[in-house]
């Protein structure tokens, strides 16, 4: 059974595992291979989903976290957290969109947002890995 300590980790391995299928995705989309492309999509999509269960668990039973970095870095740690923060609401409509079209098999549809929402949801991804290493690993 997982601590509630380990879930901030936790949270940055689905973050970084997202990532990691989103390039996959776009790779084998760029290569051609739908059926590759639609797995890691949909993979990408339900690590994102336990991600924001466990996000959501963790700040229910912990609350917010301090950061603890003085100096120049914590201007950087803000910037990058709104910028986070404000870019992870607007992905989730995003996402879902994109996946339900590209289901769908409304493809012109599909490309259309995608060129928006793939590249926003990798800032998340990425983003959401190092506020979790500035926050619990580097202070």
């Amino acid at each position: 059974m997982l601590a509630l300590s380990d879930l901030p980790a936790l949270n940055a391995s689905l973050n970084a595992t997202t990532t990691v299928l989103l390039l996959t995705g776009y790779a084998m989309i760029r290569r051609r291979w739908v059926s590759l492309h639609r797995a890691c999509m949909i993979a990408a999509t339900v690590t994102a989903a336990l991600f924001l269960a466990c996000y959501l668990y963790y700040h229910a039973h912990v609350g917010s976290t301090r950061f603890p970095g003085q100096g120049w870095i914590r201007p950087v740690y803000f910037a990058i957290l709104i910028s986070h923060t404000v870019l992870a609401a607007a992905v989730v409509p995003l996402a879902l969109t994109t996946l339900i079209r590209g289901l769908r098999g409304q493809f012109p549809k599909h490309r259309q947002i995608a060129r928006w929402t793939l590249p926003i949801w990798l800032y998340v991804s990425v983003t959401g890995v190092v506020i979790y290493l500035l926050l619990y690993r580097l202070y």
